[in-house]
């Protein structure tokens, strides 16, 4: 397939005031990505704001699957504009149906009590660890769909430190730390570089509350899927270096398991912070 550009995915095309349209990219799975509404949509709130806003936070919901065969329409409510702040609601919508709700929240830069409570883990660089999709590629279980539509997983190099075949059961300690930058020059943009980690911070997140369960993510018994996504901006980052993606898992149960993740760049800051709970229902074996 020809080469993809993630910029592209994430430029939206404006139809009136508040209303964007973005299309959409199919990864292999069985549902629209949900970093894709995630990018999308915090892209989609950029747009209205006043100049010199950023973003320091969004939370969101997954309300219904999105097709990965259709663009998505959305859009963006003003809720409010302040002299520091800004705040939007931002609806994402196919089929005439919500299948997604976030509220952003945005600041103008400014200087403040700081202080960092977190170390950055001490992993192999990722020039010493094997890309991920070259990894991939050398597993025989990798699904038909995935295999067709790997060039759309190429512009974020990702290299997992103990990379672990996630077809294996392996009982394994609920932690997952990845490396990744995107493979395009972003060029210092503040907003496309906090649109495109959105984007990525969804890959390999839920699944890491599996490690415990020595629960394979092809499982055929198994449903996972994204009920809530939020995440905060702490630093400016430049995604097209590497940062590290820590991920943990405090807890799971009732059908629902918690992650939360870290983002450090090579210096050791942390520039962004993550949370999300998802679907992890194991149902019976069809007879």
């Amino acid at each position: 397939m020809p080469e993809v550009k993630l910029v592209e995915l994430l430029t939206l095309d404006k139809l009136e005031e508040g209303l964007f349209r973005g299309q959409s990219w199919d990864l292999g799975y069985r549902a629209l990505f949900g970093g894709q509404v995630l990018g999308q949509a915090l892209a989609a709130a950029q747009l209205t704001l006043p100049d010199g806003r950023i973003t320091h936070s969004f939370h969101s919901y997954f309300l219904l699957p999105g097709d990965a065969n259709k663009p998505v329409i959305f859009d963006v409510e003003i809720v409010r504009d302040g002299r520091s702040f800004s705040s939007r609601r931002v609806k994402a919508i196919q089929n005439g149906k919500n299948i997604f709700f976030m509220t952003a929240s945005f600041q103008t830069p400014e200087q403040g009590l700081n202080h960092q409570y977190a170390d950055m883990p001490n992993v192999p660089q990722p020039e010493e660890i094997e890309s991920d999709i070259k990894v991939f590629g050398n597993t025989k279980d990798m699904p038909d769909r995935v295999c067709e539509s790997i060039g759309y997983h190429k512009p974020i190099d990702m290299r997992t430190v103990d990379f672990v075949d996630p077809a294996k059961e392996i009982v394994k300690e609920p932690k997952r730390y990845i490396w990744m930058k995107a493979q395009e020059v972003l060029s210092g943009d503040i907003n496309l570089n906090q649109v495109m980690l959105a984007y990525a911070s969804d890959y390999h997140f839920l699944s890491t509350a599996l490690h415990p369960h020595g629960v394979s993510n092809k499982d055929k018994n198994l449903r996972m899927a994204t009920i809530d996504h939020s995440m905060w901006f702490h630093h400016p980052f430049d995604f097209d270096e590497w940062l590290l993606y820590c991920a943990e898992s405090p807890f799971s149960g009732g059908a629902r398991g918690l992650v939360r993740g870290q983002f450090f760049n090579r210096e050791g800051k942390l520039v962004a912070s993550t949370m999300q709970e998802g679907l992890m229902r194991k149902i019976g074996v069809n007879k």
